[in-house]
């Protein structure tokens, strides 16, 4: 088992005052994160699985949480209660320098800059590891992802209800 790396644990102070701890995503994780899929809301899983979201296993749950920090890193955003409010992750894709990135934040977490602040170490982690760009898909009418890219820099090109997008990591994540 990979030990998840150093340097990520932080607390953070979001735009609207509100404290977060940000660390890496570990196995210990599994049975909240279990439950935050069953519980979601289903705009929120429509949203983050573009579709269908899996039906919840032990196997998805290790697919999720078994992670070597280098090809395929997450973050969870915790609550002062320790309550698990947002996770980000990417996986490296088939191109070399590439990874795919994914975030979910709980609806009363939203649009307080949560998104963005995992994004931005994310691509930390992703420039330290190798990787020069993100890119993700996402349904066409998913208004805060779109926002989200754009605001990263990110170019997308939408066709048949589904976009893509693609950011470039550089100097502004690191």
């Amino acid at each position: 088992m990979t030990k998840p790396p150093l340097g990520f644990d932080r607390t953070v102070r979001l735009r609207d005052g509100r404290l977060v701890t940000v660390r890496p995503l570990t196995r210990r994780d599994a049975p909240e994160l279990a439950e935050a899929i069953r519980s979601a809301d289903p705009v929120t899983l429509r949203r983050r699985f573009c579709g269908t979201p899996p039906r919840v296993t032990p196997r998805l749950m290790e697919r999720l949480t078994s992670l070597d920090y280098q090809r395929r890193f997450a973050l969870v955003a915790r609550d002062p209660s320790g309550l698990g409010v947002a996770i980000a992750r990417y996986e490296a894709t088939k191109t070399a320098g590439v990874a795919e990135v994914a975030v979910v934040v709980t609806p009363g977490w939203r649009r307080a800059g949560l998104a963005s602040v995992l994004v931005r170490l994310l691509g930390e982690a992703a420039l330290s590891r190798g990787f020069e760009r993100f890119t993700a898909v996402y349904f066409a009418d998913n208004q805060p992802v779109a926002e989200l890219l754009d605001d990263a820099g990110g170019r997308q090109v939408i066709a048949e209800g589904l976009a893509e997008a693609e950011v470039v990591l550089d100097q502004a994540y690191r």
